[in-house]
């Protein structure tokens, strides 16, 4: 089809609409819609067209293995919750914990074995920190800050065995076909990670936030201190009537997002899985690339990144049923939960087969070689990065979505940056770098509003408070973009 100004509209809709609906999905619909009845306009014509994209993208064998991943991904997070390992891994650590500081630190530290996955990582730390706050004298503010600070920017850095990246390579391997770039996906994703420099500057505001803004600030007056004391006491005193309860039990066992009241207590039913798809990962992507590789580290570069983690995830499924089995659960109620825990993820599924659809028409309304006629030569290649930046912070703060403002701008951002001179390392780090900022700062967010139900905070109130310390990073990393803008062709 012959490139026009009809090849911007689906991306000219989709992002006003997800703005203004605060929601990813119905912009993309509406997007793809159009794009349909500009390919072909008659009344059944378009709908044809747009059952076809959705398909037809739906059947390729990338894409099928993301979908895969991210739903057994949610179902082995599920079952692990149903047989007590979330339960037991906070009644594990919350006994460790004596002082205000070491709770603080212990939520930094660990984040090396919640990484996974922000939502997985809040509903794990949040209760243990609820159950502590009052004996610690910790406010609400304060520890949702530091759990969500080390949540959604840091799994964004991690290039394995988290749910993030098999969408990250996604959304990079299409923006990239779409830019006529000939590269592994994987291998430019992790050559982007150091460009994510949101996630670097958020995580530096974040531990001068954790352990010294708020030791300067009376979050509790003396009164409340008083009143905790007492609860504490009180607390106490029914502990030595019944030597079984675990010091916090109410905390705990009031966060249903976290686990149920009659969950068993089972630290290594979290330990065993997640330590299991770790090291299979790692080993899996040194096997699949090793042969011809010059360096351990080439070696995953040269592996088949979104296959060999589909396969680590399965063969940790395998095990860990039968681990679960062995302890006597039900088969059945394993199952229950696992398809449970799937089905979660249907909404971010669907979102997945609607960007896969728009992206895909939009190239055939000639989107690439449009920009590539009418842009090149007139956008300065420093402004690329530091403009997307800002426009994706924008965008992501009012729809809460760091996957969904990834997948709006990454083709375009790729594109733009190809025709523009600009490095395309950078712009992809931007764009992730801008997602990130509205998972984080966005009252909207679904990790701030797990967060917020778990430690009975408002959520508005409470995003309010992370916006200084948001601004702060995103300032710092504009700057960095646009500095960096300069430095790299």
């Amino acid at each position: 089809m012959e490139p026009s100004w009809r090849a911007l509209l689906p991306f000219l809709v989709v992002i006003p609409l997800s703005i203004w609906t605060r929601q990813v999905i119905p912009g993309l619909f509406v997007a793809l819609l159009l794009g349909s009845y500009l390919v072909d306009s008659t009344i059944l014509g378009g709908l044809k067209t747009m059952l076809t994209y959705l398909v037809h993208n739906l059947m390729q064998t990338n894409n099928i293995r993301i979908i895969i991943f991210l739903y057994v991904f949610a179902g082995l997070i599920s079952i692990i919750k149903y047989t007590g390992g979330i339960k037991g891994f906070v009644h594990l650590v919350g006994k460790k914990v004596k002082t205000a500081r070491s709770a603080l630190l212990l939520t930094w530290i660990s984040t090396m074995v919640t990484f996974s996955d922000p939502d997985f990582r809040i509903v794990t730390i949040a209760p243990i920190m609820k159950a502590l706050k009052k004996r610690l004298h910790l406010s609400s503010q304060q520890i949702g800050f530091t759990i969500e600070v080390t949540s959604n920017p840091v799994v964004a850095l991690i290039p394995l065995a988290t749910a993030f990246v098999g969408y990250m390579v996604s959304v990079i391997d299409k923006a990239l076909k779409t830019a006529g770039i000939h590269e592994k996906a994987y291998t430019v994703y992790v050559k982007s990670i150091p460009f994510n420099f949101f996630s670097f500057t958020i995580l530096l505001v974040g531990l001068y936030y954790s352990f010294f803004q708020y030791n300067k600030k009376r979050t509790l007056s003396m009164l409340e201190i008083r009143k905790q004391n007492r609860a504490v006491m009180v607390e106490a005193a029914s502990e030595t009537e019944n030597p079984n309860e675990q010091q916090g039990e109410e905390g705990l066992e009031s966060c249903p997002e976290a686990f149920e009241k009659d969950t068993p207590t089972k630290p290594w039913n979290l330990i065993v899985p997640l330590s299991l798809v770790l090291v299979l990962t790692l080993f899996l992507s040194w096997w699949d690339g090793h042969q011809g590789a010059t360096s351990f580290f080439d070696a995953f570069l040269r592996s088949d990144a979104l296959g060999v983690m589909l396969e680590a995830l399965m063969i940790t499924v395998i095990l860990t049923v039968m681990y679960f089995l062995w302890q006597r659960f039900k088969l059945a109620d394993l199952l229950t939960h696992f398809v449970k825990g799937g089905n979660e993820l249907m909404s971010v599924i669907l979102m997945l087969a609607l960007i896969w659809a728009v992206s895909a028409i939009s190239e055939d309304l000639g989107f690439s070689a449009y920009i590539t006629e009418h842009v090149k030569g007139w956008i300065p290649h420093y402004f690329v990065a530091p403009v997307l930046f800002l426009l994706g912070a924008l965008i992501s703060y009012f729809i809460g979505s760091s996957w969904g403002t990834w997948g709006l701008l990454m083709p375009l951002g790729v594109t733009l940056a190809a025709e523009s001179g600009t490095n395309i390392l950078l712009v992809i780090g931007a764009v992730f770098a801008s997602g990130t900022f509205g998972a984080f700062a966005s009252p909207l967010s679904d990790n701030t509003v797990t967060l917020c139900t778990i430690l009975d905070l408002p959520v508005i109130e409470y995003a309010r408070t992370k916006l200084v310390p948001s601004f702060i990073a995103a300032g710092l990393a504009a700057v960095l973009f646009t500095v960096m803008s300069f430095v790299l062709r």
